[in-house]
This record gives structure tokens, sequence and C-alpha cells, in this order.
């Protein structure tokens, strides 16, 4: 499994148009067969800041997912929503195992 955890901080008048797109996004992503997760998370003390937390099953799956029109069109959608560049971290799952994640 890979993790990734993409940081995104939007403008604070873009919050519910970047939350909608997110959400769309989301949508298609978990029908992915290389996704096994794919969570939109928003910070509470600053509702400007969220987290895309993106479990793949293989590292080959988020090239696979950049490629499709969802993802495509969330990033062009986004692009004048953030209020600096995203940033994201990979990461390996330590616990639960790849069985527990489906």
């Amino acid at each position: 499994m890979l993790v990734v955890f993409v940081y995104v901080h939007v403008k604070p008048e873009s919050i519910e148009a970047f939350k909608q797109a997110s959400l769309e996004n989301a949508r298609h992503s978990v029908q992915e067969p290389g996704i096994a997760r794919f969570d939109v998370v928003q910070q509470l003390d600053d509702p400007t800041k969220f987290v895309l937390i993106e479990v793949y099953r293989t590292a080959d799956d988020p090239a696979r997912h950049k490629e499709t029109a969802h993802y495509q069109q969330w990033r062009d959608t986004v692009a004048e929503m953030m209020a600096e560049p995203r940033s994201s971290i990979k990461c390996t799952n330590v616990f639960p195992d790849d069985e527990k994640w489906g």
C-alpha cells in the first residue's frame, strides 16, 4: 500500500467550492480499482486547510489516478482556489496491514 497525504490551503472565499469539487473527485476516485481509500478532511481550527488522504494498492496506481478525467477536472477546477501550491508526502502503512484495507 502507498498512502499519500496531499496538503491543500485554499483561499477563504473558495472553501465551499473546493469542498464540492473535492467531494466529486473523491466519489469517482473510490471507484477506481487501484484506490483502497480516499478521504477529504478539513482542519477544524483553520477551515481553509484540507488534507486529501489517498490510499493506493500499488505504487503504479497514483499515476493511473492522475490519468482519469475526474482527477484532471478536479485539478483544473481547483487550481485558482489555492492560496499556495499544494504539497504531499508519501508513506507506507505499518498498521493495519494490507489485508485490513480490503
